[in-house]
């Protein structure tokens, strides 16, 4: 059976289309892999901390964000500042230069989680950052009264 020459050049486009995609997905699938470390893990992770795309939490130390527009410094602590292991905490300091604003919620003692890469110099240089409120979602602790349902103007009128 011999092939045409039509039939030759769509196998061969076929191939370069499926070899096409297949190096697409091979090299994008390590392109968006980050590693999720702890602040004492990344102390430690030695030359391998350089050359990975890493995620990193901690807990924003009061007074320490510096803000310039879009852009913002500030240092992060495993522990949140009002446990009594915060003073051993170990700190990193963050700067982020993303295309977007920090988020509301990115204030003294919030949460917040970094995604980016960590420098010789020994700051994470971040491009994505996320902040979760401080307490504003926590239970309550026990013997605590939680607050009750604002009520409104027009719930507190009497039915006509």
């Amino acid at each position: 059976m011999k092939l045409s020459p039509n039939q030759l050049r769509i196998g061969g486009a076929v191939i370069v289309i499926l070899g096409t995609i297949a190096w697409l997905a091979y090299s994008g699938y390590g392109a968006g892999k980050s590693y999720y470390v702890t602040i004492p893990e990344l102390a430690t992770m030695g030359d391998k901390a350089y050359h990975n795309h890493l995620r990193v939490d901690g807990f924003v130390v009061p007074g320490s964000i510096e803000r310039s527009g879009p852009h913002v410094t500030f240092v992060i602590n495993e522990f949140e500042s009002h446990t009594a292991q915060a003073a051993q905490g170990r700190q990193l300091k963050v700067e982020y230069k993303g295309s977007e604003p920090p988020p509301d919620t990115f204030k003294d003692d919030a949460q917040a989680l970094a995604e980016g890469t960590y420098g010789k110099d020994g700051v994470f240089h971040a491009t994505i950052l996320q902040a979760k409120c401080a307490s504003k979602y926590a239970p309550t602790q026990p013997g605590q009264t939680q607050p009750g349902p604002k009520q409104t103007a027009l719930a507190t009128q009497p039915a006509r």
